[in-house]
């Protein structure tokens, strides 16, 4: 499937602290915990846990989310195939960090191990 430019500008408006508590949920439903989701959120994006409480509170859009991270030099690593999207073919930029987001979520609940996750090994 191809991004559209419809779909990503109305993916950059979606608000992150909508989608958070999802991502919370399917993490801690597969075992996993609220820490290690933001392990990987910060990993991700550069941020604190101050900083990520502080999106959350600032009800941010997914464009302001990533405007403001410095992604980690690895991100590009990221790769496979997310809500039927191959995360490596996304062209617009904004899109394909959420679906980096979404893809690193996906393989914390699959149970992969951190190190997989971060790209470290």
């Amino acid at each position: 499937m191809k991004v559209t430019p419809e779909a990503d500008e109305k993916m950059s408006k979606m608000k992150f602290f909508s989608v958070y508590p999802h991502y919370v949920k399917k993490v801690e439903r597969k075992g996993r915990t609220k820490e290690e989701l933001h392990q990987v959120i910060s990993w991700l994006t550069g941020f604190s846990e101050d900083e990520i409480q502080k999106m959350i509170e600032d009800k941010v859009s997914f464009a302001e989310f990533f405007q403001k991270a410095k992604l980690h030099p690895n991100a590009s690593l990221i790769s496979g195939s997310i809500c039927g999207y191959k995360v490596e073919e996304i062209e617009f930029p904004i899109s394909r960090q959420v679906r980096y987001l979404d893809k690193l979520v996906d393989e914390l609940a699959k149970g992969k191990k951190m190190e997989k996750i971060l790209r470290s090994s």
